[in-house]
Order: C-alpha cells, then sequence, then structure tokens
C-alpha cells in the first residue's frame, strides 16, 4: 500500500509542477529526494509573526518547518488565514522510524491534518469533541489531567499567538487514520 502511495505522489507531484502549482522543490520532495529550501524557504515571505516564521523562528520546528517548505504548504500558512496549526516538534518527529518520518514530512495531505481553519485557543478545543482538519479529517479532541489531547497527541504548549493564527505544540506527529 505504502508503494502505491509513494507512485501516486510522484504522480501527483509532476502533474503540479507541469501545470505550475508547486516548486520544483515540491515536486523533487514527492519523489523521494531530500528537499532542503529551509534556509531559503519564504522566510522573508508574509508577515514576520505569521505561523510559518514564527515556528522557523522557535528552533524546536525544524523538521516540521522543512516539511512545510517541501511540500508547498508554507505558502499556504503564510496567508491571511485564520489557522490553527497542532505543531509536532523535531522530539515528537525523532520518536518515528526514519523511514516513516521521511515519508510523513514529505505528504502534504498529512501535513494537512495537522491545519485547522479558524483561529481556536486551547479553551476553545476544550470544549469540542472534535474539529475537521483542511486535510479533510477529523480530529478527535479531549482532555486528560486538564490537558488537552489531540488525536493522542498531548498539547505540551498551547496558544503560540501568530498574526494570521494560533499554533498549539503536540508530543506525537498526527497520522490520518492511525487506528485503522
Amino acid at each position: 500500500m505504502i508503494k502505491n502511495q509513494g507512485r501516486a505522489a510522484m504522480f501527483l507531484a509532476g502533474a503540479l509542477l507541469v501545470t505550475g502549482l508547486i516548486s520544483p522543490d515540491a515536486a523533487l520532495a514527492g519523489k523521494g529526494k531530500q528537499c532542503k529550501t529551509s534556509a531559503k524557504c519564504s522566510r522573508t515571505t508574509g508577515n514576520k509573526n505569521d505561523i510559518v516564521n514564527t515556528a522557523q523562528r522557535d528552533g524546536s520546528f525544524k523538521t516540521l518547518s522543512d516539511a512545510l517548505c517541501c511540500t508547498g504548504l508554507s505558502n499556504t500558512l503564510h496567508a491571511k488565514g485564520p489557522f490553527t496549526v497542532f505543531a509536532p516538534t523535531d522530539e515528537a518527529f525523532a520518536k518515528l522510524p526514519k523511514d516513516q518520518k521521511e515519508a510523513i514530512a514529505k505528504d502534504a495531505a498529512n501535513l494537512k491534518y495537522h491545519v485547522v481553519k479558524g483561529n481556536y485557543s486551547a479553551a476553545d478545543l476544550k470544549q469540542k469533541r472534535s474539529i475537521t482538519t483542511v486535510q479533510g479529517e477529523s480530529l478527535m479532541l479531549n482532555t486528560k489531567d486538564d490537558a488537552l489531547v489531540v488525536d493522542g497527541a498531548v498539547v505540551t504548549k498551547g496558544d503560540i499567538q501568530c498574526s494570521n493564527g494560533v499554533i498549539h505544540v503536540i508530543d506525537f506527529v498526527l497520522v490520518p487514520e492511525r487506528g485503522k
């Protein structure tokens, strides 16, 4: 199944490149090549306090920042929004096997599973049972010992305000249909 998903991703990346909808770096990322765009990736684009620039400045989201750049999602998250992002730290990505980490970091659908349209504080989210991601699936929300839990990941730091939304730091990388 993963092999077929890889082929589909390569086909889609090629089609999007030809139509001009993604950059060559993003297309290369879809073909399994290392995308090293973080140093040049839209650091001056958008508001300096937007979600992407805030995450890049923080220093604990290098893997996520690189993945956003490689997939072209950084352009979306530079936009006006508002967005709520559940941001796994580098430590969260390090918990994954290397091949799974690389596959997830190159998968725009997986990264979209970490993004919700709208600006939701941790207090707002604690009042909900689920919320729909821009990827289209729902995240399950609950609390444990007064901590917000999102699809099994604990929010370790919430409510990092950005000019176009909010970041909630999570301790685990979210995966669509993880339990299926």
